[in-house]
């Protein structure tokens, strides 16, 4: 093992010296093709992030390490996943201020393609009240601007178990915008196509509609591919008892690809990977893309391949048996040129009822730096962010959404059950206050602007002609309206309320508003699942 671990190491490293080409991954249909060569493209994946786990919630404090970033560490376990036969890794969060050419270019010179997730831990959609906002378009955009110059980036995660029960499946109305937003995004800036999925949890009450929810309505707004995390498969069973079987028929119309973006249950451990043999075989690669082993990296859970000690690397005998059942695994395919999709027909939208939550129109407000920077220049009320702090968030908005039935934050409002939202509930944190603050103010001519302090008053624009004049007559006096005109400053500029912001819910009638609260203060309780 020593000996190959060197020579492969070595031939990474020269590889690794050249701007790897690879041949890019395309959508035809509900398959993955080469897109040079026309051959169909079935992932061979292991999960490629220690730090952050991704079947559990993560505080909003959670670091992470980008393993894209570490040359040395990417470079070293390559050989490893070659001997896997890997074509695919799954990386969880991407940090787009740091330099990726390295372990790219590696990874390509291995034939190695990626698919990474948007968010990261304190940038992330929260189950528990979410929000699709322009920070947290703004963490997307940064991640597909520094990773789709890659032509081994196969695609992007827009979610991974964000509604994950019955009852936080609202919270797919925002993924689903961030889906439409980031698709936009990518085309708005002319880069290659790429795709944006969801990687969703086997939760039998909601899979069902889940996978319709994401496929359904207007293109642009779906998903290009459909990752599942399934762990069905444990020890010794089979196509019929682990229910793959099920969930093949289940997938056999759907119009995009689908692929198990993370498996392998560890329950009896080592595990065996008999289903390897199953999901490269002829009973599912008709329907199914291949797949991602959860993880590389031994952690607490007890899911990894291999240890790494003082920079060594260690395989294990999940790490063995993997490696034996995928060296046998030769799936055939289809060639692109003689390829004709039937299944062409996206899902139908499911309802809402006592087991799913939003409706499918419409989607949470396209997050439009634009429409935020024109409204906060008609403010003559705003934050006073000299003095307070965006931990005493919560309490303004309290008050202030807690008068008048909500009145005031009718424009920043958020109700996936309803489809009603504010124009400016897509706004960052202290823009949102900004302009509820004002709306009390408005309404309060002697002494609404003082919150003891927390405002401030300020000149207000006194034009809103051109762009802004189309925004705010769209959005409304109460930001109840609906802002139609696409974003043309791309990204937000700026993240307004500091890192490690979260929401806490409460409802006002039928608004649903999110109160901005640091994530360390309620000790657990803000959780942000990526």
């Amino acid at each position: 093992m020593k000996g190959f671990t060197l020579a492969a190491a070595a031939t990474a490293l020269l590889a690794s010296t050249a701007s790897a080409a690879v041949d890019p991954i395309i959508i035809k249909g509900s398959k993955f093709f080469y897109k040079t060569n026309g051959t169909q493209f079935f992932m061979k994946g292991v999960a490629y992030q220690q730090g952050i786990s991704s079947n559990t919630s993560q505080t909003s404090d959670t670091a992470y390490i980008d393993p894209l970033a570490d040359a040395a560490s990417c470079k070293r376990d390559i050989p490893f996943l070659a001997k896997l036969k890997t074509n695919t890794i799954r990386v969880y969060a991407v940090d787009p201020s740091k330099d990726h050419d390295d372990c790219m270019n590696a990874l390509a010179a291995a034939g190695i393609y990626v698919v990474a997730d948007l968010s990261q831990p304190r940038e992330s959609i929260n189950r528990d009240d979410a929000q699709w906002t322009t920070t947290l378009l703004k963490r997307y955009t940064d991640v597909v601007d520094i990773m789709a110059k890659y032509d081994n980036t196969l695609g992007f995660f827009a979610g991974n178990e964000v509604s994950n029960q019955p009852n936080n499946t609202g919270a797919s109305a925002f993924v689903k915008a961030a889906v439409r937003d980031t698709k936009a995004y990518i085309k708005q800036k002319n880069y290659r196509t790429i795709g944006v999925g969801y990687a969703t949890n086997d939760d039998a009450d909601i899979r069902v509609d889940m996978e319709q929810y994401f496929d359904c309505g207007d293109r642009s707004a779906a998903i290009d591919f459909w990752g599942y995390n399934i762990y069905s498969w444990c020890g010794k069973s089979s196509f019929e008892k682990s229910g793959y079987d099920v969930r093949t028929e289940e997938f056999k119309n759907y119009d995009v690809p689908v692929f198990f973006a993370e498996y392998g249950c560890n329950t009896p451990r080592p595990r065996l990977f008999t289903e390897v043999g199953a999901l490269y075989g002829s009973d599912m690669t008709g329907v199914w893309s291949g797949g991602i082993v959860y993880m590389y990296f031994e952690e607490e859970n007890e899911f990894g391949l291999v240890s790494i000690n003082n920079n060594e690397v260690k395989t294990n005998d999940d790490f063995n048996n993997l490696s034996k059942e995928i060296a046998k695994a030769a799936p055939t395919g289809d060639k692109i040129d003689s390829y004709n999709p039937t299944n062409t027909a996206p899902a139908k939208c499911p309802s809402v009822d006592a087991t799913w939550a939003a409706v499918a129109t419409p989607l949470p407000p396209v997050a439009n730096t634009d429409a935020c920077s024109c409204m906060v220049d008609t403010l003559g009320c705003t934050v006073n962010t000299a003095e307070v702090d965006p931990t005493d968030y919560k309490k303004l908005f309290d008050f202030i959404c807690g008068v008048k039935d909500g009145k005031y934050c009718a424009g920043i409002g958020r109700n996936a059950t309803a489809g009603v939202y504010g124009a400016y509930g897509m706004c960052n944190a202290t823009e949102q206050l900004g302009f509820a603050m004002n709306q009390y103010a408005l309404a309060n001519s002697n002494g609404g602007c003082d919150f003891s302090g927390s405002a401030t008053t300020k000149v207000a624009a006194k034009t809103t002609s051109g762009t802004c004049g189309t925004l705010l007559a769209q959005a409304g006096a109460e930001g109840t309206g609906t802002v139609t005109s696409a974003p043309t400053g791309g990204a937000a500029k700026s993240t307004g309320a500091a890192a490690g912001l979260t929401v806490s819910h409460f409802q006002t009638g039928f608004v649903t508003l999110g109160v901005y609260v640091f994530g360390a203060t309620l000790s657990g309780m803000a959780m942000i699942l990526l």
